[in-house]
């Protein structure tokens, strides 16, 4: 009865979209860098060595060939810390999109299939959370909790879902009186059945689109909590808790602000980048 979610000439489109395939590869690459961060690592990031406290990159005039990029300012070896802030920027934007768009997804879906109270209190819901700064929130809960992993993914979760609760109620609007639906209806299809079977994976698409652009924004503002000293705490390699700590270094070491810096652009990116191909090609259409 539901349309299909991505007809083949679409996903096809978004095969040979440039943009699609650059973000698809960076976003890849780092989530398998991720994933298999122990066996690749050359060093314990943890570990401290003293005696080889900012040595340049291998590449750089004065180099280690042993320390690919270098070491930082407690001769920690760069690139395994690299590789574990990889690990932990996926993760927290990973968790953050999972947390954020159960509860915005739920609240939408809802809000815009049984309209009437119920979407008077979702609206209410997220003109108040829109009208809330998600970063001075932040910062104030992490600055009166203290830092860890799990505050910041909470945090960022709760803070989040708005778009998810926007794009989830609208085009569930506009869904729940297409043809396929009153034919479920028809059918004897319960309000369960409906929701699962034929308003769910029709507002998949859209979703997705969100999803990716919610990642990014995540991965940028715990980026900023640890560069502030209230997000994962020392000595877990975040990205923007090397680059917070290198800012002390970065006129006479530069590299160990830029290296970070490069990373978290770069990965960033290459999530926008994906976001976009997949609302470029998806568009708009709900009426296939």
């Amino acid at each position: 009865m539901s349309a299909a979610v991505m007809p083949a000439g679409r996903g096809a489109r978004l095969l040979r979209n440039p943009g699609f395939v650059v973000g698809a590869a960076i976003v890849g690459l780092c989530a398998v860098i991720a994933i298999l961060a122990p066996w690749i690592v050359p060093y314990d990031p943890f570990a401290i060595d003293l005696d080889r406290r900012l040595v340049p990159p291998s590449f750089m005039e004065g180099g280690d060939p042993r320390n690919f990029l270098g070491t930082d300012q407690l001769g920690r070896d760069y690139f395994s810390r690299l590789i574990y802030g990889a690990r932990i920027s996926m993760v927290i934007g990973v968790l953050t999109v999972i947390t954020s768009g159960l509860i915005g997804i739920t609240m939408g879906v809802l809000g815009g299939f049984y309209g009437g109270k119920i979407d008077d209190a979702v609206v209410f819901a997220i003109t108040t959370r829109l009208s809330i700064p998600a970063v001075l929130v932040a910062l104030a809960v992490a600055a009166l909790r203290g830092s860890s992993f799990i505050l910041v993914v909470l945090v960022l979760g709760l803070l989040l879902w708005d778009r998810f609760a926007v794009v989830a109620r609208s085009t569930t609007m506009q869904i729940r009186n297409l043809d396929y639906v009153s034919a479920a209806w028809c059918a004897g299809a319960s309000r369960w059945w409906v929701l699962t079977r034929e308003v769910l994976p029709n507002i998949a698409t859209h979703l997705a689109v969100v999803a990716t652009l919610e990642m990014a924004l995540a991965i940028l503002l715990e980026a900023a909590l640890s560069f502030l000293g209230l997000g994962v705490p020392a000595p877990l390699p975040s990205w923007g808790l090397m680059i917070s700590e290198a800012k002390e270094y970065m006129f006479f070491s530069p590299w160990v602000i830029m290296i970070p810096g490069a990373a978290l652009f770069v990965l960033v990116m290459g999530v926008n980048l994906l976001g976009d191909a997949l609302r470029d090609m998806m568009g708009t259409d709900l009426s296939r």
